[in-house]
């Protein structure tokens, strides 16, 4: 019988796993924590349900929506308020509602004329083929200009990666932006006649895509997909080391004070790439992903505070704020998290979820609960009229949240491809690789399904013994 190694329960691994099991493909999960979900993390304290990781899930492929009914989650799914479509930037010192149509952007006090103006001349900015990778804050200065950057791809920057937009890859990082221009010469161009492609492929641009959540938190799917897969998850279990073997590979692990191995046809490793480069791996040939321990990770906290409605003047009824760096303030940004989804605060009360550190300040990030949370209270103080003590508050820090996929992130790619290809049986998958959103690790998860399933199908290829190697 054909078994599969899956290393890591956070969303990518336990995907992958559920749709390799309900290929009929017996799955053992090995996880190091003692719990699953990886940065999805959901709690429910005194009346308040706190988001740690990833507050919402994004639609943007008929995978993701394919999962929750597959798992058998449709009836528990939640979409968010109509009323909290609004997001907002904050500028001169105060959150501004972003324009939801092109008549909107050019009425919005986010931006000056000129800004304006130069949206207008980026359909006529002639594209870049010289192949020179550029990062997205070069990018946006070529195609529009420093304030656009400064005043709004920053900020945009900071909510997804956490990042710094003068080091992240265009091309790894914002692969679809680098497309348009490709494809259409201008992203502008390409939003217009790029659309019916999009259509036909069933993707969603991410600021486009329906976000949900579930009635319990985010966390409500991989509890979910664990529970289906039973006892094929094993919590507190290390893998150690990987060994080919002319049967596929000897998986050693170590848990609960005992140490052992286990033998499958195939590994599919979906960790972080910190991990990985630490992973003693044995193969015929030889592979050496030491290099992935380079890959960056900044740390990042994450403030959840509840208030008494009364107790904060903005209204707080759109999906939240992202902050600019140049505007000078602690926070990366603030969720409004009790505005998006029901039974998220005790009647006459909000949640806010706030996240500080990234790559902007990550000194910030390893502050204690109670600085942090001091530090938050002041930027809402500010930014939303916050008036008095939260009566809730709860903090978490991620010393290694995000991968930055800065410019020349490439040569990681390049190693992780060279490395399945020298070690057949090996997948590698997940946000290190694959997009660091929890939609792409959703369809990360998927596709490493697919491809398993796909070789393990095949016939069995000639293996080399170590003396012929």
């Amino acid at each position: 019988m054909k078994t599969v190694a899956v290393i890591g329960a956070g969303i990518t691994g336990l995907t992958a796993a559920f749709y390799l099991k309900r290929a009929g493909v017996p799955v053992t999960v090995y996880e190091a924590s003692g719990r699953v979900g990886g940065v999805i993390q959901s709690q429910r304290m005194e009346g308040f349900l706190a988001e740690f990781g990833p507050n919402t899930l994004l639609e943007t492929s008929p995978k993701i929506g394919q999962l929750v009914r597959d798992a058998g989650l449709q009836a528990r799914r939640l979409d968010p308020d109509p009323k909290a479509e609004a997001r907002y930037v904050v500028r001169y010192k105060r959150p501004i509602a972003m324009p939801g149509s092109p008549l909107g952007f050019f009425t919005t006090p986010l931006f000056t004329a000129k800004a304006k103006l130069a949206v207008l001349r980026e359909p006529f900015v002639k594209p870049r083929r010289d192949g020179v990778e550029e990062s997205i804050g070069e990018f946006v200065v070529r195609r529009f200009n420093q304030e656009f950057l400064d005043n709004a791809i920053d900020a945009l920057v900071a909510g997804i990666y956490a990042g710094n937009p003068k080091k992240l890859s265009l091309t790894h990082a914002f692969p679809k932006l680098k497309a348009l221009e490709d494809d259409y010469g201008s992203m502008i161009k390409g939003q217009i006649f790029g659309a019916w492609a999009r259509r036909k492929s069933g993707e969603v641009a991410k600021d486009r895509a329906p976000k949900f959540s579930f009635d319990e938190g985010l966390q409500v799917l991989p509890d979910e997909l664990a529970r289906q897969l039973g006892d094929a998850v094993r919590l507190n279990t290390t893998v150690t080391k990987l060994t080919e073997t002319t049967e596929g590979w000897r998986v050693d692990w170590k848990g609960q004070g005992a140490a052992s191995h286990t033998e499958h046809s195939a590994v599919v490793y979906c960790g972080t790439a910190y991990r990985l480069a630490e992973l003693k791996i044995e193969s015929y040939q030889p592979v050496d992903l030491s290099a992935l321990a380079e890959v960056r990770y900044p740390p990042v906290a994450s403030v959840v505070l509840g208030f008494r409605r009364e107790d904060v003047t903005h209204p707080c009824s759109g999906f939240g704020m992202l902050i600019p760096g140049i505007e000078g303030f602690n926070i990366l940004g603030t969720i409004f998290s009790s505005a998006l989804f029901p039974n998220r605060a005790p009647a006459g009360h909000i949640t806010l979820t706030s996240y500080v550190g990234g790559e902007r300040q990550p000194e910030l990030a390893s502050k204690s609960p109670a600085e942090l949370s001091a530090l938050v209270q002041e930027d809402l103080r500010v930014l939303l009229g916050v008036k008095d003590k939260p009566v809730f508050a709860h903090t978490v820090l991620w010393p290694k949240a995000i991968p930055q996929y800065n410019v020349g992130y490439g040569k990681y790619r390049e190693l992780m491809g060279l490395a399945e290809e020298r070690a057949p049986g090996l997948f590698l998958a997940g946000h290190y690789r694959d997009g660091v959103s929890l939609s792409d690790s959703i369809v990360s998860g998927c596709h490493v399904a697919e491809r398993v399933e796909k070789e393990l199908a095949a016939p069995i290829p000639y293996r080399r013994s170590q003396t012929e190697s």
